[in-house]
């Protein structure tokens, strides 16, 4: 492992972190209308109007609130919600875990199935086996996300067969003292079957092409006739097979990831899921824009330092491949 290239693919990727929260910061400003504007046409008066302006800094210069944002941001203070009137960490941090709670596992589901499925296919080339493994994932991701949320809320929801709950986290009942102990019960998990199988049918079907047409590629290369002449156990060149035709499928994760993590806006409207993206939604009608810079914020970051996790995770998979680029 080069520890050189490790330390700079970290500063490059802090780099695009701070890069990336200062586009946030400005292009949100130009934005049309603001938080002050929606509490006018709610009645507020000028003065009101022009103390709430005080009171949060947004009199202030744009290049002063951009250096007081920076400040606040070193400090661990993202501020305060217009809306709320908390702190944005307060707001955001439930919202994250819910979201969180509902992609990770999406995201892990759909590689670990689509993997093995595209493993199997790919072993079974011009059958009725990879015929079938191609066209039924394939059918399924080809739907939009937010129409097999439709599609799954009428028929397993509220409409045809009413087995499942049409929305929210969990039941009002089931709140308790804790927060953390809701994702334990019967009943978060009878609400989160829809959403999550949304995700991941209309999810399986990329990581199950992409090891499919690896494996078919793999399979054809000399170091693989070399351990079958060699008599090498079939387990033993299954496994070495999947570990090299894997390197795509690593390849794709973060646009995977990005991929889901746009599609759930909608999935946590639909499924009225408590999560970021649902919060995103309300935040940006009344232009709270400290949360909804801190929500951008956060989802960047998860994406440039997934694709940072998966460089090193590359050449952990594949010895050939050296982190500097060289081979």
């Amino acid at each position: 492992m080069n520890f050189k290239y490790i330390v700079q693919r970290s500063v490059l990727t802090v780099f695009l972190i701070f890069l990336t929260i200062t586009i946030i910061f400005f292009f949100i400003r130009l934005m049309p209308g603001d938080m002050i504007d929606y509490l006018a046409s709610s009645g507020a008066s000028q003065e009101e109007v022009q103390q709430i302006r005080e009171l949060w800094g947004l009199d202030q210069p744009l290049y002063v609130q951009y250096l007081d944002f920076l400040t606040n941001l070193v400090t661990g203070d993202a501020g305060t919600s217009l809306q709320y009137r908390r702190p944005v960490w307060e707001v955001v941090r439930p919202r994250l875990l819910n979201s969180l709670v509902l992609l990770l596992p999406a995201v892990v589901v759909n590689y670990i199935i689509g993997s093995g499925l595209g493993a199997v296919i790919g072993t079974k080339v011009g059958s009725r086996t990879e015929k079938l493994g191609i066209i039924v994932p394939t059918m399924f991701g080809t739907v939009p996300q937010f129409f097999m949320g439709i599609i799954l809320l009428t028929l397993l929801g509220g409409g045809l067969f009413n087995l499942f709950p049409t929305g929210g986290l969990v039941s009002a009942d089931t709140y308790s003292g804790n927060p953390l102990s809701v994702y334990l019960t019967v009943d978060f998990l009878w609400h989160y079957t829809l959403p999550f199988l949304t995700l991941t049918l209309t999810g399986i079907y990329l990581p199950t092409l992409i090891m499919r047409s690896s494996i078919v590629e793999v399979s054809g290369q000399d170091f693989m006739f070399y351990h079958k002449i060699k008599g090498t156990p079939r387990r033993t060149r299954i496994l070495r097979l999947m570990r090299h035709a894997s390197l795509p499928v690593v390849t794709n994760l973060p646009t995977a990831f990005t991929t889901i993590i746009s599609g759930s806006v909608l999935i946590e409207l639909i499924f009225n899921w408590p999560g970021m993206g649902l919060l995103l939604v309300q935040s940006t009608l009344v232009r709270d824009f400290p949360v909804i810079q801190v929500i951008f914020a956060v989802l960047a970051a998860m994406i440039i330092i997934g694709n940072f996790a998966v460089d090193i995770l590359y050449s952990v998979l594949d010895p050939r491949v050296t982190v500097g680029g060289g081979s």
